[in-house]
């Protein structure tokens, strides 16, 4: 598959997880109904910046970007699971490894189902840490 139809990919399953998560509380405004009211929400938005940011290398930017998802209340606690893996992902490859257990485990309390995939669990960077977290 090629970059940029991950990109698109990976792009409409978080919107589909945004659709389809719930919240922690009563929302304060009906929920998007659309792909456009979607966009339009700031955490969301900044969530898929992040996405395409690391599917393009820029993995500081991504890493803004994805704090910055998180920052502004993410509703879906899998989107909240998937903007801490991409994080863990870049704090391990940045030789952070004490922060990428912390996002780890940041994204099993956000996401009770998070799991890495069977290929990312065996990546020999963040596949130790991953493992290391869930003690």
């Amino acid at each position: 598959m090629s970059s940029t139809a991950r990109s698109r990919a990976l792009q409409a399953m978080a919107v589909a997880f945004a659709l389809l998560g719930g919240c922690a509380e009563a929302p304060k405004a009906p929920p998007p109904s659309g792909l456009a009211e979607l966009m339009e929400q700031p955490a969301e938005r900044a969530l898929l910046d992040g996405i395409r940011a690391y599917d393009d290398g820029q993995y500081a930017l991504s890493e803004t970007r994805l704090r910055s998802a998180l920052q502004l209340g993410l509703a879906s606690p899998r989107d909240q699971a998937t903007a801490h893996k991409l994080l863990a992902f870049i704090t391990c490859t940045s030789d952070r490894l004490d922060a990428c257990r912390d996002e780890f485990r940041a994204a099993r309390s956000a996401d009770a189902g998070f799991a890495l995939s069977k290929s990312e669990a065996g990546h020999p960077l963040w596949g130790p840490v991953y493992r290391a977290a869930d003690q």
